[in-house]
Formats: structure tokens, sequence, C-alpha cells
């Protein structure tokens, strides 16, 4: 089981979160920012992970640092689960619909972090969720995670869908570039490493 646990206390958060890439969708999630639960949710069904997590935030502040620093132990969970990389997929592209909206997503695990996020016509919030932390919480998964994510909403009107479709093909296509192809020998680069 490819499965790390991250702790990272600051005097903005307290985190304690356990990933893994080999799951069954299994979660038990709570950041105090139940839009951003949900999202997470949806991840971790659609990608077959498992994810607990727990963070005492500074939300009297905002919703920021929570979102941010749990994409930021989120993605340090990823890079150190994945270990060298061998034998995986890499590489994913995925568009998923939710109703009305379509998200497309573009993954390659290459050890660069590179975020194109391509979203537009989100509405402010969705309850008190605060829309642009989306892209804040990718920004920091990739940070960590070490890897290159295009993200490109096509279309949509309601922005609780336009967002879901995004993480919910964010789910799918990180499960399919972790994924091991016993065809793959040793780290799928030229280069050798990754």
């Amino acid at each position: 089981m490819r499965t790390e646990r991250i702790t990272r206390k600051t005097a903005e958060t307290d985190i304690d979160l356990e990933f893994s890439i080999d799951g069954s969708g299994e979660t038990n999630i709570s950041t105090g920012v139940g839009f951003f639960d949900h999202m997470l949710t949806l991840m971790t069904a659609h990608g077959l992970f498992d994810l607990s997590v727990t963070c005492q935030g500074d939300l009297e502040v905002d919703q920021h640092h929570t979102v941010e620093d749990i994409g930021i132990a989120l993605g340090q969970a990823f890079y150190k689960a994945i270990g060298n990389k061998a034998g995986i997929q890499r590489y994913a592209s995925l568009s998923i619909p939710m109703d009305e909206s379509l998200a497309t997503v573009h993954i390659d695990i290459s050890g660069r972090p590179c975020l194109v996020y391509h979203v537009e016509g989100l509405k402010d919030k969705v309850g008190s969720f605060d829309t642009e932390l989306a892209e804040e919480f990718f920004q920091a998964f990739v940070n960590q995670a070490q890897l290159t994510l295009h993200i490109q909403l096509e279309y949509g009107r309601n922005t609780h869908h336009m967002i879901e479709a995004i993480f919910k093909c964010f789910g799918r296509a990180l499960d399919i570039a972790s994924q091991k192809n016993e065809r793959i020998q040793g780290v799928p680069s030229t280069k050798g490493v990754l």
C-alpha cells in the first residue's frame, strides 16, 4: 500500500492527514469548511483513494489558510506515497461532466511543479466557500506533489457543479496517472528519473 501520514502544525492550522493511493474511496474528512469537505470527499471517492484529514484552522480569519495548508499536506503525502515512481502510468487526460458543466484535467507526474488553471465564470462564493480558494488548493498540492496539472473548465453555469466537475475529474485523473502498469519497467522517463 502506498500510504503516507502527514502532521502539520503552524500558527494558522493544525492538520493530521493520512492518504492512500491504493485505496477504495474511504473518507474521514473534517476541515471546518463544509463545501471543501464535500469536494475532498468527491475527489477521494472517484479517485479510489483513502483520505483521512482533520484540521483546526483559523476560520475566524477566513478559509484561506485551511484550504491552502491542506493542499500542502495532501501534496506532501502524495509525493511520499508515490515513492520512486517506478512502473506508474505517469500521464492522464480526462474530461468529466457534472450536469451542465464539463471539466478537463491533464496530469503528468513529472517531478516538475506546474499548474495551469483555466477556470472562468465562477461566482465568488458557494455557501460560505470562497471559490478562488480552489485554485489555491491545487497550487499548494502541485508545489508539494511535484507534478504538472492542467485544469480547464470547458463550460458550465452552476458554480457548485463547475467546481464539483473539477474535483471529480482531478481525482479520476490522478488515480489513472498514479496506477502501476506491469508493462512499464522502471521509471517512465527516457532520462531514467522523475
